[in-house]
């Protein structure tokens, strides 16, 4: 039997789905009402920031607020907040770094590649570089931090979870708002929180929990922040979330280039996407979108201070 090959016509439909998944969604109408993308990660983002800046506020995001995951990132966020007047930071050690220091590279998550351990006093070294630029009046947030258990194991918790106690303090020596990473650890962070005691403004970013925890998490007031996952059609335990969370606590978010908004999950996320995270959201809260843009605007200008 002869061997027969791809149908005609094969190769080129793979690499244009291929460049269709690669390839930016398309500008969404714009908003009416301004808003704020309350966490965002411009360096991992293609293009310069220049233009992302220019394109989100081109549909209404007029402001960002740029998150730091590591020293180095914390650096980039903190000079690139002071460049731009549409820009605050916010400096961390994401929750995955500690242990990444402390025993170098255990679970092959960093960006970086591979690391030697540098043991407590390196953890320590780059906390104090953090604390160090969370002065800066330019950076209005202490994170993300927080306790990941998806990715670091057991033998990384310790680490974690003292990185996450000393970030609580930062934050509060410089009445700084507190931006709370939590994957898989909802129990241990709101403990830790409750043991350490928070600092004014708590913000948990791209909100993970249920509508119970948050229910706990308006009664303690803090802020939920919820990104393009809340759009996808498994999330329907974030829009029950969504929909008890009160008004006065609701932010919104990309965390781009990660979790894109459906219809185009799976292509890179960016700042001008916001709009179809917000009508989605505003959809769920049984709300009208200016209503809904206009209470996240005022929510995140006073979670960070701007």
């Amino acid at each position: 039997m002869a061997k027969t090959g791809p149908a005609p016509g094969g190769n080129e439909k793979a690499n244009g789905a291929r460049k269709e998944k690669d390839a930016p969604p398309p500008l969404p109408e714009p908003l009416r009402v301004p808003v704020a993308d309350s966490h965002t990660h411009l360096d991992m983002q293609t293009g310069t920031v220049e233009e992302a800046l220019a394109k989100a506020a081109s549909v209404g995001v007029t402001t960002v607020v740029q998150v730091g995951c590591d020293v180095a990132g914390s650096r980039w966020a903190a000079e690139t907040a002071a460049a731009h007047e549409s820009v605050w930071a916010t400096v961390a050690l994401h929750p995955n770094e500690a242990p990444r220091i402390v025993l170098g590279d255990p679970d092959g998550w960093s960006r970086q590649g591979a690391r030697q351990p540098g043991g407590q006093a390196a953890l320590d070294a780059a906390l104090a570089e953090i604390d160090e630029l969370a002065a800066l009046d330019q950076v209005r947030g202490v994170g993300e931090t927080g306790l990941d258990y998806f990715r670091t194991g057991p033998e990384g918790m310790a680490a974690q979870e003292y990185s996450f106690r000393r970030h609580i303090g930062i934050a509060k020596d410089h009445g700084k708002a507190l931006v709370i990473h939590d994957r898989d650890a909802h129990d241990d962070v709101l403990r830790i929180l409750a043991e350490e005691g928070t600092p004014e403004t708590v913000v948990f970013h791209c909100y993970s929990g249920d509508a119970a925890m948050a229910e706990v998490c308006a009664e303690r007031g803090y802020y939920l922040s919820f990104a393009g996952n809340m759009t996808f059609k498994n999330a329907q335990p974030l829009r029950d979330a969504l929909a008890v969370a009160p008004l006065d606590r609701v932010l919104v978010e990309t965390d781009a280039p990660f979790l894109t908004p459906a219809p185009y999950r799976g292509r890179p996320n960016a700042p001008y996407l916001i709009p179809i995270t917000l009508r989605a959201m505003a959809e769920v809260k049984g709300v009208p979108e200016d209503e809904l843009a206009a209470a996240v605007a005022a929510n995140t200008a006073r979670a960070f201070g701007y």
